[in-house]
């Protein structure tokens, strides 16, 4: 079977051995008729009710028998798609040294979602959330020549996070199982480059996520503490999603939101006339922009935000904005009160890297944090103004009057900030907020991006050198020059997966598993598990399914009828056989696909069950 084709039960993914059907009564499926207390999502509901995990302790889970059946099937899937994009699988160990993070200082941007670790020496060691470290100090250690170029290289292994709140079970813990790959090329383009290698990934996740029977987008995001230049996400399409997904219906544009691109929108010349005298209001005690707007009667979108950064550094590849022809200190963004300010944005937008501004140094700079207007680029020496196109438009604006506990009505941008806006060394307008569903598409004119919701299960990366750099990973190329490798960091959550598969897929008597990562294909349920006649068809049966490609799971338990359908339709397995004496009688055994809600099943000739199992696990 080629890597991109269907489910095709004849010759899919399989863990266990041909001609071998599981019986319920030897294996370990606790089902419970009650959700616990803290669950809320779907997936955390059903995957405890149906007997897929346990509660270790916050954010850690058992995986149970069925569990890892259907990890098991994703890591197939994962490998055989890994394996057709020319990456080789290995394994690393868990604990990473913290000496290489003393080397990228990413273990700064993770900050306390890393778990630490003491030996009994004194040695500090981290539990790896990703391996990019430890990759790069094994290829450090192992090639030295471009000819060893390119290589790609990956893992299924568990991670850790230390997540302030784990929820949600699967979707958000402080331990789960992901496959991370990572390439190293000697160029971007070109055969053997990143940019080849990144095409390869992207199809293969495309290829893993469609053989899953998964509805999911691939949508450009930002790269977070990874780092690196381009990086898409993919999402499960889902409406209990926690991320925000923004797409083009005319051009099939899509991208998370802090990513996501506006297009054109109209912006003002600054020329606009005052609507009033500056007046300043006491607003004290009011913590938030709404509260503020309450008291002052105007309503967030009039108001003003304006948000202080620190400039940390360059930003790779980008053009930098200087401040009287000198590097700024301090950039300050601002945006209507209704929008979001894109720390990503700003960063393109100047060509610095940035951080939110750290309240004790800002003040002591000038900033009135929490009160911050467009006028401190006047008042606070090296900083740069970035103004979002609607925040620049004329008309009546409220905004911090750049000391404590006050406000002002009527800022006026032309009167209130002065000559600086014709400069362009301190001023630019620009694109630097979130996007939101209404705004105008960035590919297609007329069109207004539209909202959805989804889970996140795979990232893919542009590193470039930001770790080769760091560490050292350099090799000659053919002039005997040592040059820095590049990189790619390719990731998907294979126990995320499974749950946000629960999310996409089921129903309010449980899940409904596609076909492929199924933990078992077909359920036959004994209405009699005493009767020799139905253990003999039930045995039959699941030794001709197993030699079609099926995997079988017989319900041979001592419990009354309704157990065990409602039990069936909580594990969601895709098809149900019920031998039962009725549909005996007929020459037959009842058929039900979980997906069909709605009346009982029907009763199909012995001779042609095997047949319709297939065809409609295939279809």
């Amino acid at each position: 079977m080629a890597a991109s084709d269907g489910v095709k039960l004849n010759v899919g993914a399989r863990n266990d051995g041909r001609g071998v059907a599981h019986r319920w009564a030897e294996t370990l499926i606790p089902t419970a008729r009650e959700a616990p207390a803290d669950a809320e999502t779907p997936s955390h509901i059903w995957l405890v009710r149906g007997g897929y995990i346990r509660k270790v302790a916050a954010g850690v889970y058992d995986y149970l028998p069925l569990a890892w059946r259907v990890l098991q099937k994703i890591s197939a899937i994962v490998r055989e798609e890994m394996d057709g994009a020319g990456s080789r699988e290995l394994f690393m160990p868990v604990f990473v040294p913290m000496e290489f993070y003393n080397e990228t200082k990413r273990h700064e941007a993770y900050g306390d979602l890393l778990f630490t670790v003491k030996d009994r020496k004194g040695n500090i060691a981290a539990l790896g959330p990703t391996h990019e470290e430890t990759i790069t100090e094994m290829v450090r250690g192992s090639i030295t020549s471009y000819k060893q170029l390119p290589l790609s290289l990956y893992q299924i292994q568990t991670k850790f996070r230390d997540e302030a709140r784990p929820r949600a079970g699967l979707l958000r813990c402080r331990e789960f199982i992901m496959k991370d790959a990572y390439s190293f090329h000697l160029e971007v383009e070109g055969v053997g480059g990143l940019n080849e290698a990144y095409d390869a990934m992207y199809r293969a996740y495309s290829n893993t996520f469609r053989r899953c029977g998964l509805d999911y987008s691939a949508v450009e995001a930002e790269s977070g503490p990874i780092g690196g230049s381009a990086s898409h996400e993919f999402m499960v399409n889902c409406e209990s999603g926690e991320d925000t997904i923004l797409k083009c219906p005319v051009s099939g544009y899509a991208a998370n939101v802090e990513k996501c691109e506006i297009g054109e929108r109209p912006r003002d010349t600054f020329q606009e006339p005052a609507t009033g005298d500056l007046t300043e209001v006491h607003t004290p005690n009011l913590p938030g922009i709404d509260e503020v707007g309450k008291f002052m009667k105007v309503k967030p979108d009039r108001m003003l935000k304006t948000i202080v950064f620190q400039v940390i550094g360059a930003a790779p590849g980008a053009t930098q904005m200087m401040v009287g022809g000198k590097r700024p200190a301090w950039i300050i963004a601002t945006v209507k009160g209704d929008h979001e300010v894109n720390e990503g944005k700003v960063k393109a937008a100047s060509g610095w890297q940035v951080a939110l501004a750290e309240e004790k140094a800002a003040k002591a700079a000038g900033f009135a944090i929490g009160y911050v207007s467009p006028r401190s680029v006047n008042t606070v020496p090296g900083t740069l103004l970035l103004v979002d196109n609607d925040a620049s438009m004329g008309g009546f604006w409220a905004t911090g009057a750049d000391k404590p506990d006050h406000h002002v009505k009527h800022f006026n941008w032309r009167r209130d900030v002065g000559q600086k806006l014709d400069d362009l060394s301190y001023v630019k307008v620009a694109d630097i907020r979130n996007a939101m569903a209404g705004d105008p598409s960035p590919r297609a004119a007329g069109a207004a991006l539209v909202a959805a919701r989804g889970i996140e299960v795979g990232h893919i990366f542009k590193l470039g050198t930001k770790y080769s750099d760091a560490m050292g990973l350099g090799v000659l190329d053919d002039k005997q020059q040592k040059r820095s490798v590049i990189m790619g960091c390719y990731g998907i959550g294979v126990s995320r997966t499974m749950a946000a598969c629960v999310e996409m897929s089921h129903d309010a008597n449980g899940i409904i598993w596609p076909a492929a990562i199924a933990p078992y294909h077909v359920l036959i349920t004994l209405m009699k598990p005493e009767d020799a006649k139905q253990r003999e068809i039930a045995k039959d049966l699941a030794r001709q399914l197993n030699d079609a490609g099926a995997d079988v799971l017989i319900d041979d338990r001592d419990e009354r009828p309704g157990v065990k359908f409602k039990d069936a339709d909580i594990v969601g397995i895709p098809v149900r056989l019920t031998i039962g004496d009725k549909a005996l009688e007929q020459g037959g055994v009842e058929f039900k696909m979980r997906k069909d809600t709605q009346g009982k099943g029907e009763v199909v000739p012995l001779a042609q069950v095997v047949s319709r199992c297939v065809d409609a696990l295939n279809g």
